[in-house]
Formats: C-alpha cells, sequence, structure tokens
C-alpha cells in the first residue's frame, strides 16, 4: 500500500495507511456504497474528471453514496498509495496519495479528522494509454539514418500549418488566444489533439499589449506560471503587462501552437447528427468554414463589457468608453475625467490620469473589498505562492492541488481567519479610507477577495497604490450614487451633483461568459448552457440554489461538444488539464460517462 520510503513508525501516515486500505478494500467490494462510512457524515469528496467525468464536490455521505455507486464499476480504481509522509496539524492529518483507475492515472489529497475522511480530493493526472509526450517519452527530434525523402522539423511544422484548418480539420477550435486559449492549446498539443487557436487580434499577447499603460498583473509571480514553462527566476514579482504579451507570444511559439491570429468567429452551429460543428471564420479577410468536433470558449472568465445606458449618452461632446478601450491617461492632463466604478480596473485608471495631471473623480456605486498587495502576499496566498513556499518545497503544481483540495463549500472558514488578520494589520489604512468615504466590505460573511471572485468574478481591488490617492482626495470620491444622466458637458449623480466631464470611463465589469455564447451560436444555446461562473451562494450577484462548483467551468455543459474555459492564471494553468483530459478522452473513443452534469438555475 505504500511506498518503502515511509517512516513506518509515523503515526499521521499510519492512519492514513489505515484509512486508504479501507478505501480500497470497501470500493473494491460487493457494497462499495459502504465506503461511505470512512468520511464525516458531513464530510466531502471533491473530484476533478476522475471517477465522474465532471468537476464536482459531493456533500456529504448521501451525495457520496450516490456518485460511488454510479461510477465506481467503470473506474475500476487501484493501486492507491500515500506517496508520502503524512502531516497532522491541529487535529488534522494531511496525506498526498496516487492511484489508478481503469484509464487513467491520478492524484488525491486527503484531510483526516478523528480517522474519517472530512476532505478528499480526486484527479486525473493522465490517461494510461495517452500519457503526454514529455520526460521520458519526449519525441528524439533527430531522424538519425538515412532518408531521400527526409523531412525536417521546420518543414513538417509549415506543412502542418499550411494543412491545418485547409485540408484537414482541428479536432478542437479554441475561441480566445488569451492566456486561457494558449494554455489549454499547450497542452492539447502535449495530447496530440489537433487544435487550432483564433484571436481577432493579430498576435499572442495583444490582448495584454492593448490595455492601459499602466496594467500590469495584480498577482505575484509563484501565482501566474503558465503550464510547462514558469517565469525564470528573475522575472518581476508583479508583470507589467506589454511583458506578459511578449511571454505570450514567445510561449506560442516555442509551444508550437497553431494560432491563427487577426481571426473572426462569424458564426458556429452544432449539427447533432454529424456530431461537428459548422464555424466560420474571417482569417484576416479570407473566409473559412470549419469542421471541429469539440467547440472551446476561451473568453476569458468574463463576457461582453457591462456598459450601463444612461439617459443622455448620445448628447456628450467628450469622451466615453468602458474600460477595457481604456488607453492610458497621457491623453488626459487638465482634462475632468469620471471613472464609473470601484474595483481593480477603476482604480488603476483613476491612479493612471491622476499620474497625468488630470482631474479625476471615481464614482463608487456600491461597497469594494480592498486588500493591499503586500498583505494579500503575506497572509493570504504566501503559504503556497511565494518565494518562502518555493524554498520550503512547495511545487506549483502541489500548490494547486492543496488549494483545490478545499472545497468551496467550507472554503470562507479557511479564509475568514485570514481576512480577519489582514483587517486588524491594516486597521489605520482601513480607517483612513473609510474617513474618506469610501465604502468598504470583506465580503458578505468576511472570506475576503477569493470567495467575491469566485462568486461574482467582481467588486475588489488589490491595492498597488491608488488607495491611497483615494484616502487622501487625490482621486475625488462620490460613493453610494451612480450616473442619474449625461449632459454635453457633464454628468448628474443620483444625489444631484453635477460634475464637468471631458471623459467618461465606463469600469463596469463585464457580463456572463454565456453571452459570448449568444453572439457566436444562438440565444438558444447560450440559455441552454446557462450562466457561467458563481457558486450559487446566494450573496451579490451569485443568486442560489448552491452548486458547490463554478457554473459551466472547464466542464461538460449541457450542449454537447461545447465547453468554457479562463479564468485567472492561476485557475487558466491548473484547470486546462482537466479540460484537456476530457478533450483527448473523446477524442480516443474512451467511454466518459457524466455524472451530476450541472443543472441550469440561471441564464445569465
Amino acid at each position: 500500500m505504500t511506498h518503502s520510503t515511509l517512516t513506518a513508525t509515523h503515526k499521521p501516515t499510519l492512519a492514513a495507511v489505515a484509512w486508504l486500505e479501507g478505501l480500497a478494500a470497501t470500493l473494491s467490494s460487493d457494497t462499495p456504497t459502504d465506503a461511505v462510512n470512512l468520511f464525516e457524515e458531513n464530510g466531502y469528496w471533491r473530484d476533478l474528471i476522475a471517477f465522474t467525468w465532471n468537476i464536482k464536490t459531493l456533500e456529504g455521505r448521501e451525495a457520496i453514496s450516490d456518485m460511488v455507486a454510479a461510477t465506481m464499476k467503470d473506474a475500476a480504481p487501484s493501486n492507491w498509495q500515500v506517496e508520502e509522509d503524512a502531516t497532522e496539524t491541529d487535529g488534522v492529518i494531511e496525506a498526498w496519495i496516487t492511484f489508478e483507475t481503469s484509464v487513467a492515472r491520478g492524484r488525491a489529497y486527503l484531510r483526516l479528522r478523528d480517522g474519517l475522511a472530512w476532505t478528499f480530493l480526486t484527479t486525473m493526472t493522465e490517461l494510461k494509454d495517452f500519457p503526454e509526450k514529455r520526460n521520458k517519452l519526449r519525441p528524439k527530434g533527430a531522424e538519425h539514418g538515412a532518408n531521400k525523402n527526409r523531412q525536417t522539423w521546420l518543414e513538417k511544422r509549415q506543412h502542418e500549418e499550411a494543412n491545418l484548418g485547409y485540408t484537414e480539420q482541428p479536432y478542437c477550435l479554441i475561441i480566445g488566444g488569451g492566456q486561457g486559449g494558449i494554455g489549454l492549446g499547450a497542452r492539447l498539443r502535449q495530447l496530440e489533439v489537433p487544435t487550432i487557436v483564433i484571436d481577432a487580434l493579430p498576435k499572442p499577447g495583444d490582448t495584454w499589449r492593448n490595455r492601459y499603460k499602466s496594467l500590469s498583473l495584480h498577482d505575484p509571480i509563484w501565482y501566474d506560471h503558465m503550464p510547462y514553462i514558469p517565469f525564470p527566476e528573475n522575472w518581476p514579482v508583479f508583470t507589467p503587462k506589454d511583458k506578459v504579451g511578449d511571454w505570450l507570444e514567445m510561449y506560442t511559439k516555442v509551444m508550437e501552437i497553431n494560432y491563427w491570429g487577426s481571426t473572426r468567429c462569424t458564426h458556429a452551429k452544432y449539427d447533432e447528427d454529424k456530431q461537428e460543428w459548422t464555424v466560420e471564420v474571417d482569417r484576416d479577410g479570407e473566409k473559412l468554414t470549419l469542421h471541429p468536433k469539440q467547440l472551446v470558449l476561451a473568453t476569458g472568465m468574463s463576457g461582453i463589457p457591462n456598459i450601463p445606458d444612461i439617459p443622455g449618452m448620445d448628447t456628450f461632446e467628450g469622451e466615453q468608453h468602458h474600460s477595457s478601450k481604456h488607453p492610458g491617461g497621457e491623453a488626459y492632463k487638465g482634462k475632468k475625467c469620471v471613472v464609473l466604478g470601484g474595483n481593480n480596473s477603476a482604480h488603476d485608471i483613476c491612479c493612471a490620469l491622476w499620474e497625468n495631471d488630470a482631474d479625476v473623480t471615481m464614482i463608487q456605486r456600491s461597497s469594494t473589498h480592498i486588500i493591499k498587495s503586500d498583505s494579500l502576499m503575506e497572509l493570504v496566498l504566501g503559504g503556497l505562492y511565494s518565494e518562502e513556499a518555493v524554498e520550503n518545497g512547495m511545487t506549483t503544481y502541489k500548490a494547486d492541488l492543496t488549494f483545490a483540495s478545499v472545497p468551496f463549500q467550507i472554503m470562507p472558514q479557511f479564509h475568514i481567519p485570514a481576512y480577519e488578520a489582514v483587517a486588524k494589520q491594516d486597521a489605520e489604512f482601513y480607517q483612513r479610507l473609510e474617513d474618506a468615504g469610501f465604502l468598504l466590505d470583506f465580503g458578505e460573511d468576511g472570506s475576503g477577495l477569493f470567495m467575491k471572485y469566485l462568486r461574482r468574478g467582481s467588486g475588489y481591488y488589490i491595492d498597488v497604490g491608488a488607495s491611497d490617492l483615494v484616502a487622501e482626495g487625490e482621486i475625488k470620491l462620490k460613493s453610494g450614487v451612480s450616473i442619474a444622466e449625461i449632459k454635453p458637458k457633464s454628468v448628474v449623480l443620483t444625489d444631484g451633483t453635477e460634475l464637468e466631464a471631458d471623459l467618461i470611463v465606463y469600469a463596469t465589469g463585464f457580463g456572463s461568459m454565456n453571452g459570448w455564447a449568444a453572439k457566436i451560436i444562438s440565444q438558444e444555446v447560450a440559455d441552454k448552457v446557462g450562466k457561467c461562473w458563481g457558486l450559487g451562494s446566494d450573496t451579490a450577484k451569485d443568486p442560489g440554489p448552491w452548486e458547490g462548483e463554478l457554473r459551466n467551468m472547464w466542464k461538460p455543459t449541457q450542449q454537447e461538444a461545447l465547453w468554457f474555459h479562463g479564468g485567472n492564471l492561476h485557475q487558466s494553468r491548473h484547470y486546462s488539464q482537466y479540460l484537456s483530459l476530457q478533450l483527448k478522452a473523446r477524442m480516443e473513443g474512451i467511454k466518459t460517462p457524466v455524472y451530476g452534469l450541472q443543472e441550469v438555475h440561471h441564464l445569465s
């Protein structure tokens, strides 16, 4: 059951081994559902496609029993092993585990309390018959011997680029060539799944290059690696946007991704009889029809920009645009600027405008969660994603699995103490903001940044300098109001205040990703798959019922052969592994019975 390197007298390891032996024996018996007795009454089993061919959290013994009854015959798990010495902290034993199913290899993470499983994560790591060609399986590269018909590596690549999408059809088409689409393209390339990534902009990374000048990643470098190629050790902690763009362009070339820039999808339709998509694209003026078997919308976690409909917009004589189109602050020196919104983009844009000597006012409609960047790194992310974590032996892969091992239902109880510590450490900072009239929150239950991100994808700012400007009045603030009317040279707020304006920036976020499905495919298909993102937490902008996982992300949807891929760099990196394995399995004809396909409760 265990590797020989384990310490035989190590009590946490022995407890983990004993539990695992019980699980292995029960799951292979005639009564596999008895495995629920190895879990706490309200224990959790989170599965990332290993058993359910889905991304699914089973909450409580009844849900676990139903899943086991439905999946174990096909999955036929075996070879369960505790991978290394288990650890124990405050009565919770944690253990890394490896296992196999009938078609795949996997890795698991277990938390035990008093001999019973509190949380259990199972993940698929590779398909047995179709492993990635890396490490010992890497291609030789050189073709030794004599061959009059020899093709060089370059000639093979040129042949592929000339034919894929023309004489040969891709198995998978990814719409969206940002970091999500590129990272998934790299994974599929490693799995030898013929794939094309398309994007409307000319070059990989242009999505970043075209944003406002001051933009940089707010997450630290250890959180943001791409699959296969980590950022080098001299890379800045917070990557400037143009550096991100250059990295993505390099990555696309080095990972040999079939990337079509200057390419727009004009329409897509699924043929149920042929079980393939008909996708019309415009490739730099050339009209093409593609027939992929699988279609992935990798348009980020966001959909189409939300631009409010405000009376008088058409009469405004100045400039107005959504934050996604904001060019930077350079052109607005001495101008009176109004930014509608109070989250990340609004703060960044206000700061850049102030740096360029603009007169800028932020209109904060509702409360915002603020966390200082240094505090986020020190008190929230540091244990998994930091230089210290790396020095302590934490790999990116282990950090991702550790993070994923916490079910979303109980994630707040892990986060609330950390954000209480943040509030205490930065009390003076928060008081200064409140004194300036800024509306603050830590989430409806005090669980902070990441839960807000999961629930609604908005409502927060990682402070890298703008908050001090707000507190000091350098960025003017109007809070608890919105814009009621726009006049030719001003905006009128809902409290009756009128502000002169030469520029209005709508930092008002984005719609659900299924807005792209409506635009590209049809409203019928968008409604069929329903809302993307959110957990059903019944908090602001995340209506219930509770769903336990992010809606529609990286997993089968109600529309066959349609997938959504996105999120931040961390999520795109981690979950692209499971999406790529699902696509590869389907290409190879592996049986993929999906357990617990998500129901649709909300359309957008």
